[in-house]
């Protein structure tokens, strides 16, 4: 696609671009590579610094949710079962508010900002779910661990750990074909 068209100038109105998925394909957004050519590097997809940073974004959000979900349901004597279902619910709900709140203070109606955030987090957030908790489940005693053991800390920071391995390829794949946190970019 030649992009010349559509940029005469350092600076273009992202906005003007708002409802093009696809578009965003490669573009880095930031101040140093933002608007640097479109030669055969601004087609190679996403950077791994870029992809690293959205899934450092993304892991955020899960953390605070998940923490809070295993100490709320610890709190209340719940099951290991009910535990995990409380901190992804709220991983993903704290996952989806930072996008959230980021797109509503470009200038995004909710509905629109709430669409942008399922785009841009959905993937990211599940595959980090999928990974932390599957190590969480599989590690000898931790599931049993109480929030004073270091077992309960180990497994579950070693988790995320692994998930932010795991899912930094997935957002780099994703942020170089315009989903994922591309769709984020164009509110920065």
């Amino acid at each position: 696609m030649d992009h010349s068209a559509h940029h005469t100038g350092s600076a273009h109105e992202h906005t003007a671009h708002a409802g093009h998925e696809n578009h965003g394909a490669g573009h880095a957004h930031n101040n140093h590579e933002a608007h640097a050519g479109h030669g055969p590097a601004h087609h190679q997809g996403a950077s791994w610094g870029m992809a690293a940073k959205a899934t450092l974004h993304c892991l955020t959000g899960c953390a605070i949710g998940e923490i809070l979900g295993m100490v709320i349901g610890t709190a209340l004597l719940w099951g290991n079962v009910e535990t995990m279902i409380l901190a992804i619910a709220l991983a993903f709900l704290f996952g989806y508010s930072f996008t959230l709140f980021a797109v509503r203070r470009a200038g995004l109606d909710f509905k629109s900002a709430v669409k942008v955030a399922l785009a841009a987090d959905t993937v990211s957030i599940a595959v980090m779910e999928l990974v932390d908790n599957g190590i969480i489940a599989l590690t000898p005693g931790a599931m049993d661990a109480h929030l004073s053991d270091g077992l309960f800390w180990g497994a579950l920071l070693g988790g995320f750990a692994v998930a932010f391995l795991v899912t930094t390829p997935v957002n780099k794949w994703m942020i170089g074909r315009g989903k994922g946190h591309a769709v984020v970019h164009a509110y920065h």
